[in-house]
């Protein structure tokens, strides 16, 4: 069942606190070996996505209709946009101690979703907590509770970076103008 909130609203979340130097330890050992199986783990984010959240699909035309998990995984259309989101997850890993180039990396995803894609910035809150299930589930030997927290504020933080964004793009001017 979907749970969401707003009509296309930016959420307001106060900023979390920078993460630590521990957690930032944390979150790159972990994800060192998530993204050794970063193709199907981004698909299976995805297909949790579209099988828990069914309306994420409608921004996706071709596979908008498509209803089976299984031929999901098959879509070629869906691995590609898999494999674009571990790598932006691997870039942003990658730059924890680089704020310039977080802020560069959520400016890019966050226009061309609010912009081009016209997608809801409640989704990146959705598919947030997708990561971190599936992470969670799919490889508890490296993330751990402690580990799923410092992920929890990453994601907090990309979370306010994408809306912070949608904002400077005039997202609710755009979601209102283009109904």
């Amino acid at each position: 069942m979907e749970r969401m909130q707003g009509d296309g609203e930016v959420d307001h979340l106060e900023q979390p606190s920078p993460l630590t130097d521990k957690e930032r330890v944390m979150i790159q050992d972990s994800w060192t070996k998530v993204y050794q199986n970063c193709d199907d783990a981004g698909v299976a984010i995805l297909v949790r996505l579209f099988v828990n959240f069914p309306s994420s699909k409608q921004f996706f035309s071709q596979f908008r209709h498509v209803e089976e998990p299984e031929e999901l995984e098959r879509s070629a259309q869906l691995r590609k946009h898999a494999h674009r989101v571990m790598t932006a997850i691997n870039t942003l890993v990658e730059s924890l101690d680089n704020s310039d180039k977080m802020a560069s990396v959520l400016k890019l995803v966050g226009t061309a979703h609010a912009v081009r894609h016209k997608v809801e910035p409640v989704y990146f809150k959705i598919l947030s907590g997708v990561i971190l299930e599936v992470l969670e589930e799919t490889f508890p030997e490296v993330v751990t509770p402690e580990v799923a927290a410092a992920w929890t504020k990453l994601l907090a933080t990309v979370y306010c970076g994408i809306t912070a964004v949608y904002e400077e793009v005039g997202w609710n001017k755009l979601s209102t103008s283009t109904g």
